[in-house]
């Protein structure tokens, strides 16, 4: 699969855009994940051009192209889930990030306000998960945080057969991400 495939791809959920709102979709597993990566203004700045640059998908092991660069909305990105997202810096020492499945998403909304950035994409036709992701980076009187959210049920025969295993690396790399993002956004 490469990039130029996307564009003719249909998202493989209908609840497009669902992760804006705390209510979950039914017959799919939240995920939020939130935590404080830093304080001050320089952490926030440093923060969402790391995330809007695909620079955080990146240096978390998740190899990624995209049509546009900061995402907006109906921006395609192809991602490759290997070894590499949940071991990290095994994918500098061997081509394990070129391995894997690919991760076909779309961007679907956008959030770019004074104390407020960030995206979400959904799964498209070919994603071994049907749903949706959102990264917002927050400036909160208390610091600034990023959130993961995403809701999700499997796509494919493999990540069926994974039941809880799958969830739970879906929590590990939403925690990579948050480290990963603290590492950039740290001055």
């Amino acid at each position: 699969m490469r990039l130029e495939d996307l564009a003719g791809l249909r998202f493989n959920y209908d609840v497009v855009g669902s992760t804006r709102y705390d209510e979950t979709p039914q017959g799919y597993h939240r995920l939020e994940y939130r935590e404080q990566i830093g304080v001050g203004d320089e952490v926030f700045r440093r923060a969402g051009e790391a995330l809007l640059g695909w620079r955080m998908h990146r240096a978390a092991g998740l190899p990624m192209t995209a049509t546009d660069t900061p995402p907006s909305i109906g921006t395609n990105s192809l991602g490759r889930l290997g070894a590499g997202m949940l071991v990290g810096r095994l994918r500098t020492l061997s081509p394990v990030g070129l391995l894997g499945f690919p991760v076909p998403c779309r961007v679907v909304w956008t959030v770019d306000e004074p104390d407020r950035i960030g995206f979400a994409y959904g799964t498209l036709e070919g994603h071994p998960e049907s749903g949706e992701e959102s990264f917002v980076v927050t400036r909160d009187p208390d610091g600034i945080h990023f959130t993961v959210r995403a809701y999700s049920r499997p796509a494919t025969w493999y990540t069926r057969f994974g039941g809880p295993a799958t969830r739970k690396a879906q929590h590990l790399a939403a925690r990579r991400y948050t480290n990963v993002l603290r590492r950039l956004a740290t001055p």
